[in-house]
This record gives C-alpha cells, sequence and structure tokens, in this order.
C-alpha cells in the first residue's frame, strides 16, 4: 500500500482481504484476512506492474489491486492444497 501509514494499510489490507475471502468463497478469521489483504497488495502491486497496469494511487484502486492479488493468493493456496 504505497504511501499509506502502517494503520491505514491495515484497514485496507483487512477490507481486501474481506472482499476477496467473498469473491473467492473462502473463509478465513479476521487476522488472516488482514494479513492476506496486506500480502495481496504487494502480489497484486508486482503483478500489474509487470503488464504496466495500474489502478491510481487512490485508496479505491489501492483496495482493487490488493483484492485481485488476495485473490490470486487464494487461487495459488487451492491449487498447491489440492495437490
Amino acid at each position: 500500500m504505497n504511501g499509506y501509514g502502517i494503520i491505514m494499510s491495515i484497514i485496507l489490507g483487512g477490507v481486501a482481504g474481506v472482499v476477496a475471502e467473498k469473491i473467492m468463497n473462502f473463509n478465513t478469521g479476521l487476522v488472516l484476512s488482514v494479513i492476506l489483504g496486506i500480502v495481496g497488495a504487494v502480489v497484486g502491486n508486482f503483478l500489474l506492474g509487470l503488464v504496466g497496469l495500474g489502478f491510481g494511487g487512490g485508496i479505491i484502486g489501492s483496495i482493487v489491486t490488493a483484492v485481485i492479488g488476495a485473490c490470486v493468493l487464494i487461487w495459488v493456496y487451492r491449487l498447491v492444497a489440492s495437490r
């Protein structure tokens, strides 16, 4: 989460984690949702940077990026766990 303080990053990560959980039908607790959202933001920024996309520097863009990254993390987890 570029340019945000630690508290705002935790809040945005929590929102993104909960949204990604609902999209992917993946139930975890609140703490794991926050962690999933924050790590998802890092993954989302990396992946979108690889393809040259970005959603801007606002709060909504950061949440969308984090949700995309968190959904990718959930997908990879399910792929690895199914083997």
